[in-house]
């Protein structure tokens, strides 16, 4: 067999291995801790030891906050959807023109840029302290994201059958619904489900800035140090995340199994 070059050997993905060493490397500093002779194991130990066990008393309390949390995350990510969609046709390329494309993509981007902490601290700002902040924020958050996957599950799709369908005379709105639509229904729900469960987590730390939901509760039994009581607030949402999840597993299961 010929002996390779370097440059065959050179493939993009030892190139993008040698990058990743460059940046550990380069990165190392970050681990320098703040030079005192600390305990970091008996530090942990003492910190975790507040948690246990969780203080189930204040779960009625608890229960209110996560509904309100709930409520947040499920109204933002309906929006979201429905903000989301038209951005996605107009950044996918092969639906798109160009120039279209690089400017929806280009607000998409910008919109990722800002956290949701963020995005919720402007909308308190705005609205005041309430849960309306909280929906507000989390939208523009998750339009961010929900653009960018429905603009990909877009330019994934096989375009024979819209072009078909307009060859046969279907308008563009027909070859859309008949012909787009259906290939990245699974898709769209898939992203769709995932924001959720994103923005409910999402929604349980914005409470710290005002914008409702349970992170208020959160950032109460911190300032008073009741972490037992925290620690029952994260027990709660995991195990709301984790029905969502299954829920989520088995839903996608028949949306890419039905007709």
């Amino acid at each position: 067999m010929p002996t390779l070059g370097w440059r065959e050997r050179f493939t993009a993905f030892r190139a993008t291995l040698l990058l990743f060493a460059v940046a550990v490397v380069f990165s190392l500093p970050a681990l320098t801790g703040s030079g005192r002779d600390l305990n970091y194991l008996e530090n942990l130990r003492r910190f975790a030891a507040k948690f246990f066990p969780p203080d189930l008393s204040a779960a009625p309390q608890i229960i209110f906050a996560l509904g309100e949390t709930i409520q947040i995350a499920v109204m933002a990510t309906l929006f979201a959807a429905i903000i989301a969609m038209p951005l996605a046709v107009a950044g996918a390329q092969t639906v798109a023109p160009r120039w279209l494309n690089l400017t929806v993509r280009m607000i998409l981007n910008i919109v990722r840029t800002l956290p949701s902490l963020i995005w919720a601290l402007i909308a308190v700002a705005v609205v005041g302290p309430n849960p309306l902040a909280g929906v507000i924020g989390l939208t523009f958050y998750s339009v961010g994201y929900l653009g960018k996957f429905f603009s990909d599950a877009f330019e994934s799709i096989d375009t024979e059958v819209p072009d078909g369908l307009k060859m046969s005379g279907a308008n563009a709105i027909q070859a859309f619904q008949y012909g787009l639509l259906p290939q990245v229904k699974p898709l769209v729900a898939s992203h769709v489900l995932w924001m959720l469960e994103y923005n409910i987590r999402s929604a349980a730390i914005i409470g710290y800035v005002g914008a409702g939901g349970i992170g208020l509760l959160l950032h109460t039994y911190q300032e008073f140090g009741q972490w037992d009581k925290f620690s029952a607030v994260l027990l709660f949402i995991l195990i709301l995340v984790t029905l969502l999840d299954l829920f989520g597993e088995w839903l996608r299961k028949k949306l890419l199994h039905s007709d």
